[in-house]
């Protein structure tokens, strides 16, 4: 599902809705009463969370996933919003499943472009640096790949991890 965020509110809004999602799953399984397997075996196959931005049925396992995948495009379209007010805003579809190319666009063509993702480490399945080459050849003038990893606390920008031109931040979620 693709947001467009044209302010900070844009983005608390957003969020909200995330956390919503997540506050009615912490309630249903709150309310569980069945056995430890009879719980995962219903976080696993039962549609018993929610698209965190959406609000349809999903399993609990997609909902976290989805949950993650929005969180950090959220918090990067914050930060991108603060260093580049000229971009009109953004447009954020998440995910490999989306239809745009990039994960954030600017809505000013051409402009910013970027990749998200959460791990547990930045080079967790080769994703930093898959997202790093898909990017070096985008003709966006400002392109980034931003992340969420709890070895990267904060929102940073970590030059380190840098190459052709494409910058690297972790974001909190």
């Amino acid at each position: 599902m693709e947001l467009h965020v044209r302010s900070l509110d844009d983005v608390d809004r957003h969020l909200s809705a995330v956390h919503a999602a997540a506050a009615k799953t912490q309630t249903w399984i709150a309310a569980h009463d069945g056995s430890p397997m009879d719980l995962l075996r219903a976080m696993k196959f039962e549609t018993i969370g929610f698209h965190p931005v959406a609000d349809h049925a999903l399993n609990v396992v997609e909902q976290i996933n989805q949950t993650f995948t929005y969180a950090v495009a959220l918090a990067a379209a914050r930060t991108l919003l603060v260093r580049h007010p000229d971009a009109g805003g953004f447009v954020l579809a998440p995910g490999a499943h989306m239809s745009r190319p990039l994960d954030i666009m600017s809505e000013t063509d051409g402009l910013v472009g970027a990749e998200t993702f959460a791990a547990v480490t930045p080079g967790n399945n080769g994703k930093l640096a898959a997202d790093l080459a898909k990017l070096a050849s985008r003709p966006e003038r400002y392109r980034y790949v931003f992340f969420a990893s709890p070895r990267f606390p904060g929102t940073n920008r970590l030059q380190k991890f840098e190459r052709d031109g494409v910058e690297v931040w972790s974001v909190d979620v």
